[in-house]
């Protein structure tokens, strides 16, 4: 059985917090072409997350936020935020399924966030086409987005970069 517990947690906090990116990952599913990827992200404030889609392959994805916050943003093609989620460990919502071939995006707003990820297999990595083409592949403009998230509301248009 494997399972997912507060040392788990704490110990993939750790390394999250000391990667240069700030995240870390702990698969649960055994290969990389499993049909179902299940996985704990450790994500620190700051660290960034491009917005982007799962449309090859096309699938949905399950955040389950298991300690800490972050919020979700959903993005239309040019780059305007349409929804705006805060998810949270002990809060109104700490779940989400999002729809394949939607541009979203999460940012952690509490140190110690770790979230349950669950989507179709087999792995692939997000190619260049399924990266918002507004979007910064990384730099002073990703950690200016990344900044921009906390306070991004519907309507608002991703800066430039």
């Amino acid at each position: 059985m494997k399972r997912i517990d507060r040392q788990l947690l704490t110990s993939l906090s750790a390394q999250a917090a000391a990667a240069p990116r700030l995240r870390a990952h702990h698969n649960l599913h055994p290969e990389l072409d499993d049909p179902v990827q299940r996985l704990c992200i450790a994500m620190e404030p700051g660290t960034y997350v491009r917005p982007h889609r799962h449309s090859d392959p096309a699938s949905w994805e399950i955040l389950l936020v298991l300690s800490g916050a972050v919020v979700l943003l959903v993005f239309d093609e040019d780059g305007r935020v349409t929804e705006r989620t805060e998810l949270s460990a002990c809060g109104e919502v700490g779940t989400v399924e999002i729809p394949a071939h939607t541009w979203h995006a999460v940012a952690s707003t509490q140190p110690g966030t770790v979230v349950f990820e669950v989507k179709q297999g087999p792995y692939k990595p997000i190619a260049e086409a399924n990266y918002a083409p507004w979007s910064p592949a990384d730099g002073d403009a990703a950690r200016a987005l990344t900044a921009w998230y906390g306070t991004a509301r519907p309507g608002d248009a991703a800066p430039k970069s």
